[in-house]
């Protein structure tokens, strides 16, 4: 039995499979983890979704923002982008089952035996890990009821960007879904930044990747995320896994093999 995790597919189906042919990944005896935005930007979005959510290929994912902003879409809160290349999915006839099974997915995941938290862009730098795992459920509880559109509604915002627990309603909620699916880089005393999209060496002096600011867990926890393809999948930091790596986007598609770490890549086909 393998554990396998594969960085954000962004519609990469065929791509995907490819990568899992490299391996001779079995479902019956393996583990499949994605690293959240399933959807957006490459052509076949449908078929990653379904794939997913079919039980039979034992795969699992988390939530990220492009996934967040399909369920705003086919909601009717925020209109299509043509560069998301998703209407297949607004004509499926299992439309419904797709929107509801993908809002029940976690924010986050720590993984039953190994322990690694897989997340889509980060972790806060102001939590511990029981605030990290309880600040998730809070959310995931959010988008699982029955008054979740309308807090999808109010998703649109990069304020509050600093944790206090003083925050009550949308203002916790929004800070924790921006730190799970939108974080980059953090100001030094730890607010968060979400203008800038640069490589590292190219942001502003005053701006941090969340990984390297002072925090225990991130030293002390292994850490595996998407999100952020022009880190090329490289934290520089031995515990922290970065696996976007800008398929969608001409590059190539990663996955790690957790037991013994080795890393498989397969090229954008088109």
């Amino acid at each position: 039995m393998a554990t396998y995790i594969v960085g954000d597919l962004h519609g990469c189906f065929d791509e995907l499979q490819l990568l899992l042919k490299q391996v001779n990944y079995d479902p019956k005896q393996d583990e499949l983890w994605l690293t959240g935005d399933l959807v957006a930007r490459g052509e076949k979005s449908l078929e990653c979704l379904r794939f997913v959510k079919d039980p039979n290929n034992n795969a699992k994912t988390i939530l990220g923002n492009h996934d967040l902003h399909l369920l705003a879409t086919l909601l009717g809160i925020k209109k299509v982008k043509p560069n998301d290349k998703v209407t297949a999915i607004f004509e499926a006839p299992d439309r419904e089952a797709l929107q509801n099974w993908l809002r029940n997915q976690p924010l986050l995941v720590q993984h039953p035996t190994h322990k690694f938290l897989l997340v889509h862009a980060g972790i806060s730098p102001e939590w511990n890990l029981a605030e990290t795992l309880a600040c998730a459920k809070e959310a995931e509880a959010v988008l699982q009821g029955e008054m979740y559109a309308d807090y999808i509604a109010q998703m649109y915002d990069s304020y509050p960007d600093y944790w206090s627990t003083d925050w009550q309603g949308i203002e916790r909620w929004r800070y924790i879904i921006n730190v799970f699916t939108r974080m980059r880089f953090c100001y030094h005393n730890k607010r968060l930044n979400f203008a800038c999209k640069l490589p590292i060496e190219e942001a502003p002096c005053e701006l941090t990747p969340w990984f390297e600011l002072n925090n225990p867990l991130f030293a002390e926890q292994e850490i595996i995320f998407g999100h952020w393809a022009s880190l090329m999948g490289k934290s520089d930091k031995p515990n922290i896994y970065a696996l976007d790596t800008g398929c969608a986007w001409g590059n190539h598609l990663s996955m790690i093999r957790w037991e013994d770490k080795q890393i498989f890549t397969q090229q954008r086909l088109k």
